[in-house]
């Protein structure tokens, strides 16, 4: 679900301003899923830009305020959701945590760093989420230590009806600053993209596992 339609469409024209987000229907990107794709997002650029970053932030921040004022700790995952995690914390004046893709092979072999504990509440922070795997893998570790998920929130996401189930079956809530549909839109609109491209991304985002054939 989309946190603000308006701010959706700002923030989506702001990652195409900087290149985190590419698109190149007539000559796509390979995932390291193998899936070809007309789009590549990137958001770790957003970090060289401070006005965006700040703007990112500020957005989340406010959300959390209002929808989940008694959260206990914020969490990021591992590696692109931590400084947008850090940087509402700090604003928000919370604990912080973040949780790796697999736990250390030395140390204390910790999956998930910093300071929640059992029985805390807390919201994940993504940059981006395609098929929901990821992010779902998160709150199934920070569910393990008996963590209470209230939402993950994130700044793009593709909205594949997969990453939708495993949210519902997972029963958490998930929120977006931007998705596919509206950046697309605000592309066309601001000439990133011609109107003769349009179908092709359509057809893409309908079965993205088999596009093009």
């Amino acid at each position: 679900m989309i946190i603000d339609q308006t701010f959706s469409e700002e923030i989506a024209l702001d990652l195409l301003d900087i290149n985190a987000v590419i698109l190149r229907p007539n000559d796509p990107f390979t995932w390291s899923s193998g899936w070809n794709s007309p789009i590549y997002c990137d958001n770790r650029l957003t970090m060289r830009y401070p006005k965006i970053r700040k703007k990112i932030a500020q957005q989340f921040v406010e959300f959390i305020s209002n929808k989940y004022p008694e959260v206990d700790v914020i969490t990021g995952t591992a590696t692109a959701g931590i400084p947008h995690a850090a940087w509402v914390a700090e604003n928000m004046d919370k604990p912080m945590s973040y949780v790796r893709a697999k736990a250390k092979a030395y140390g204390l072999g910790n999956q998930i760093e910093g300071g929640i504990q059992k029985g805390e509440t807390t919201v994940v922070i993504e940059d981006l989420i395609s098929t929901g795997g990821s992010a779902i893998s998160v709150v199934e570790a920070l569910q393990f230590i008996g963590a209470d998920i209230e939402a993950v929130l994130s700044i793009f996401t593709y909205g594949f009806d997969k990453a939708n189930e495993r949210f519902e079956k997972a029963k958490v809530p998930m929120f977006t600053l931007t998705d596919y549909a509206t950046l697309i839109d605000v592309a066309s609109k601001n000439n990133y993209v011609d109107e003769s491209d349009l179908e092709t991304l359509a057809e893409w985002r309908k079965q993205p596992e088999t596009w093009p054939n």
